[in-house]
């Protein structure tokens, strides 16, 4: 569902009230957090989507990662997780289930986590993924609503994992690049959010299905700054602005335009350019607010990380093309 008419669905439901609930969708996070001591809080998400690409395995892969992005966004380790899975037994081999369980499976246990068992329904079309439990520090977590002015944005993975799994179900990309998109999308991003809180960064959103202007409005929005990007620093796949002049697109771009639109100086961008940063992701990097002298050492802990904008004052956008 767009970020547009989530946000009108959620409107009329009351947020939660205890005080345990440090996370909650009031800021559109990509996880809820939960207090049990002052040490320990629990990191709630769930995710689940239809097939991106062929290959079971590597779906259940892609799909596992990408729900465990919501608990290393928020600054957790992941512990525990639930299989959701909706297959058409009557109409596909029970085979290419087992292969999806065993990608995700293999997933959750490169994460140093363990699935605990889930749920499944008969349906026509395939979907997977899985519910998460995570844990973190109450002190240490990386939020929406934790950009400072004079921070530095960094994104670690690169743009186009929507349009060109649209180009792979096609056939329209080169096996090279192929390869090169989907090891991106079975990447943990692990790695990238221990190294955030070692430098003592307290803000973080993964960038996933509502684009990386969506979700950076969301950060925008509940740390009451403007993001500034500059565009020709923001990285992008191989392929991705081809294919999409070819016609290459999905019907989640459209919704995510329609809802930053209003919320963003577009400056000199072009048509391609616009497309990419509103291209929803499967599996996509982290964007995280650094401290301007914390910066280096975070791109040198991270490998492919690209320093793409700054964090000011709240001015008339949320966000600020470059």
């Amino acid at each position: 569902m767009g970020p547009g008419d989530l946000a009108e669905v959620l409107a009329p439901i009351p947020g939660a009230s205890d005080e345990r609930i440090l996370v909650g969708r009031e800021t559109f996070d990509d996880a809820g957090v939960f207090f049990l001591s002052d040490e320990l809080a629990l990191v709630q998400t769930v995710d689940f989507f239809a097939p991106i690409v062929d290959d079971p395995y590597t779906f259940g892969q892609i799909a596992a990662a990408n729900a465990l992005s919501d608990v290393y966004a928020m600054g957790g380790q992941p512990l525990t997780a639930l299989n959701i899975v909706a297959f058409p037994n009557d109409k596909l081999p029970l085979a290419i289930l087992t292969d999806i369980l065993r990608g995700g499976l293999d997933k959750v246990h490169e994460a140093g986590a363990h699935i605990i068992g889930g749920h499944t329904i008969l349906d026509e079309e395939i979907k997977y993924g899985l519910a998460v439990t995570g844990r973190a520090h109450p002190k240490f977590l990386l939020t929406n609503a934790a950009a400072k002015p004079g921070d530095r944005l960094v994104l670690t993975k690169p743009l186009g994992t929507g349009i060109l799994a649209t180009a792979i179900k096609r056939g329209e990309l080169a096996p090279s690049a192929q390869a090169e998109v989907l090891a991106s999308m079975t990447t943990l991003n692990g790695g990238a959010s221990r190294a955030a809180l070692a430098v003592g960064a307290r803000c973080a959103t993964d960038v996933t299905g509502f684009g990386l202007l969506g979700h950076a409005s969301h950060v925008a929005r509940a740390s009451g700054v403007t993001l500034r990007f500059s565009v020709a620093a923001i990285p992008a796949f191989a392929g991705a602005a081809d294919a999409w002049a070819r016609g290459v697109n999905t019907g989640g771009a459209e919704r995510n335009l329609e809802y930053v639109n209003p919320l963003v100086d577009w400056g000199s961008s072009t048509d391609a350019q616009r497309a990419l940063l509103v291209d929803p992701q499967t599996s996509g990097g982290l964007l995280v607010a650094v401290g301007p002298d914390r910066v280096a050492a975070y791109l040198s802990r991270v490998a492919g990380a690209v320093e793409v904008g700054t964090v000011t004052e709240r001015a008339e956008f949320a966000i600020v093309l470059q």
